[in-house]
């Protein structure tokens, strides 16, 4: 069963899309501009159809969880928005919560949008190593299962190809920096062209 979007639009009114994350949304330690959704707007800008612009809503909190994601869903996101990329669980990972509170947040957050007529996009996190190989095994199934489950577009892992590389991010090898945050920008590319053909805006889809 997939879900999309059934709200009336006119013709000129752009795709709205909002991200709902925590600090790698928010943009934490990077210059005005530099940021996750700034860097996808622009990326964005410069590939749609100038007549169905695609609008990137900020709606990132540094240092939130899924539980605070889930709690402010209903005054994070702006009733405009046509679709919503989940970027939460970082910070669970970070935390050692239980992944099944993590995964029940997540969870309620898909079931929230769709019953708001918002369809998804789910972007994957992946535990610490560190946290042990229970933990990991079920953190990470978190995202592919509920992806599988409300069959919503699903990115594995946000911070593919950047995630420890000393050179793409900051100091504390956590957040990226600019030239990391652009390698997300390019794996996020391909989904959001996804989305837009799930919402019936094919005309709209992202040129190679």
């Amino acid at each position: 069963m997939c879900f999309s979007l059934q709200k009336a639009k006119s013709e000129t009114a752009p795709i709205v899309i909002t991200m709902l994350g925590d600090s790698l949304t928010a943009g934490y330690g990077l210059p005005i501009g530099e940021g996750l959704t700034d860097q996808l707007q622009t990326a964005l800008d410069k590939k749609t159809d100038k007549k169905k612009k695609i609008h990137i809503i900020n709606a990132g909190v540094s240092g939130d969880t899924t539980a605070g994601g889930l709690a402010r869903f209903d005054w994070s996101i702006p009733a405009e928005t046509d679709a919503l990329i989940i970027a939460l669980g970082g910070n669970d990972a970070l935390r050692g919560v239980p992944p099944e509170s993590t995964g029940k947040n997540i969870e309620a957050i898909i079931i929230k949008a769709h019953q708001t007529g918002i369809s998804v996009l789910l972007a994957g996190m992946a535990a610490p190593r560190n946290m042990g190989e229970d933990y990991v095994q079920k953190f990470d199934a978190i995202y592919p299962y509920l992806a599988g489950k409300y069959d919503v577009i699903f990115m594995p892992f946000l911070l593919e190809g950047v995630a420890a590389d000393p050179a793409l991010n900051q100091p504390d090898l956590i957040h990226p920096n600019q030239e990391g945050v652009a390698i997300m920008v390019s794996n996020l590319l391909p989904h959001i062209d996804r989305l837009t053909q799930l919402l019936g805006k094919s005309d709209n889809a992202i040129a190679p």
